[in-house]
């Protein structure tokens, strides 16, 4: 394998290009939108970056770099392939502290020296198809990328790249694409090392490699001066968007999430959680029901661990029945359980529409542990879960059963936030779940203010009851209140 070009004639970036760095963002690009990065930013494997003195967001963005063979001029998307030499492993870094400044160009905060490292070694194009990469990235030994180039892990396929850039300008032998990267991207800091790894199988089998391209943060000078152009500048927007989340930032909540009351995007205050807390999933059902809401009970699941309890707002993932096809395309890489779990907002409840198939895990302790990061108040599943003593100490889990079968065996991960059928109850995304001992409900959301006030004033009734018949009374005519008892139980009420 020969080495990719020292000062390619034009370094082309992919701004989104893969579903899980979407989903992670939020917004989904209908189409390939590009930047440019100046050639002097290249960089060998095993070579420094420099951190300006003075800033603090510099983010990495592991990416597979398409090296072009032979000029590309209004290609087509079938013949792209064929105009490429090669690929290779890049790191696409960028100073959120200049982005600012740049007002969408990048030029400032991704084309510094040293910002586009490319290598070691270039895979032949002609050796390994476009969508049989892998695409991982390491910061201090631990992987935080992991993703591919198939049909169903990307937005927009690398031959399509080439082709749509082909219609817009003649792509040199020697130039470069940095295709995009996938969600994990995140700051870094002087004394991290970060490696990036593009892997694709040959023909024969074999796997063929980039090599492993590392790069070290250093400290570097700040030399920026004020009286020829722009200086670093952050804010909050652009310190959520450098690390990948306001937890990851560091950040507390914002307003709308800690003042107690509903956010905008529908989650549930602080307030109502509490309440919704108190509240038994029994008193709550009670209240549905004298609405004329019978099907909420999600039947049979219970909680891993006995005095659970999870109250949020549900985040739904549907599994579909096994086929082998269907998983070879849908259930490795960055597949739909990975994305759902990879983009849960705090104060959710993955719910997993499983059949009532008891016989594989939905989720594992890795999943279960990132549902914890980011925020989760728990799982409901009608399946199955492995590794059920560490999943059960790490954040509140219902499910059917306990299992030690990978998810392959009986599902395919297939969609998120839709419409699921979890334990013969419907799930819509945003619904309220509650669960605790007795089972877990699903309450619409514009009625959850309502049932919630109804069932802890419920509450107040019986436990009146339960401390007069604890005394003796008999049932008849105290449960519920009625005549004498009902008087007496106004006039106790009206005394608290």
């Amino acid at each position: 394998m020969s080495t990719p070009p020292a000062r390619p004639g034009k370094i082309i970036a992919v701004h989104v290009a893969y579903e899980s760095r979407a989903a992670q963002r939020g917004k989904r690009p209908a189409q390939p939108s590009y930047f440019l990065k100046a050639a002097s930013s290249v960089a060998a494997t095993g070579e420094t970056i420099e951190r300006p003195a003075g800033t603090s967001l510099l983010a990495f963005e592991g990416e597979v770099a398409i090296v072009i063979g032979t000029p590309a001029r209004n290609v087509t998307e079938a013949d792209a392939w064929s105009h490429v030499a090669g690929v290779t492993a890049s790191n696409d870094f960028g100073l959120y502290d200049m982005k600012t400044p740049d007002k969408g160009s990048n030029l400032r905060s991704k084309s510094r020296d040293g910002f586009t490292p490319l290598g070691p070694e270039l895979i032949p194009a002609a050796e390994a198809a476009p969508d049989s990469l892998r695409l991982r990235t390491w910061v201090n030994g631990e992987v935080v990328q992991d993703d591919g180039t198939r049909a169903e892990q990307l937005i927009f396929t690398l031959p399509r790249i080439v082709a749509d850039l082909s219609q817009h300008l003649t792509l040199d032998a020697g130039d470069v694409i940095l295709t995009g990267t996938p969600a994990g991207s995140s700051v870094v800091v002087p004394g991290d090392t970060v490696e990036v790894e593009v892997t694709a199988a040959s023909a024969n089998g074999e796997e063929l490699s980039s090599g492993r391209l590392t790069t070290t943060v250093v400290e570097g000078p700040g030399d920026f001066d004020e009286d020829l152009g722009s200086i670093p500048a952050v804010d909050e927007a652009l310190i959520v968007d450098a690390w990948g989340s306001r937890e990851a930032a560091g950040l507390a909540a914002s307003d709308s999430e800690s003042d107690g009351t509903s956010a905008a995007d529908g989650s549930l205050g602080e307030d109502l959680v509490a309440r919704l807390t108190e509240a038994p999933t029994a008193g709550l059902s009670a209240q549905l029901r004298s609405r004329g809401l019978n099907n909420v009970v999600i039947e049979g699941v219970a909680p891993l661990q006995p005095g659970a309890k999870i109250v949020g707002t549900a985040k739904t993932l549907r599994f579909v029945p096994n086929r082998e096809d269907l998983f070879k395309s849908h259930g490795g890489g960055y597949n739909a359980q990975k994305r759902a779990f990879d983009s849960i907002r705090p104060g959710e409840v993955v719910v997993i529409e499983a059949r009532g198939e008891s016989g594989s895990g939905t989720l594992g302790d890795i999943l279960a542990l990132r549902a914890k990061s980011l925020g989760a108040a728990g799982v409901v599943t009608d399946g199955g879960v492995r590794d059920s003593a560490e999943v059960a100490g790490i954040l509140p889990v219902f499910a059917t059963a306990q299992h030690p079968a990978v998810l392959g065996r009986r599902h395919v991960p297939w969609e998120s936030d839709v419409a699921v059928a979890c334990g013969n109850a419907t799930v819509l995304p945003g619904d309220v779940i509650v669960a605790d001992d007795d089972g877990a409900i699903v309450i619409p959301r514009d009625l959850a203010e309502e049932v919630v006030d109804a069932a802890l004033t419920k509450e107040i009734e019986d436990g009146w009851v339960a401390e007069q018949v604890a005394a003796g009374n008999p049932i008849e005519g105290l449960f519920p209140p009625k005549g004498e008892w009902k008087a007496k139980f106004d006039e106790w009420k009206a005394s608290r």
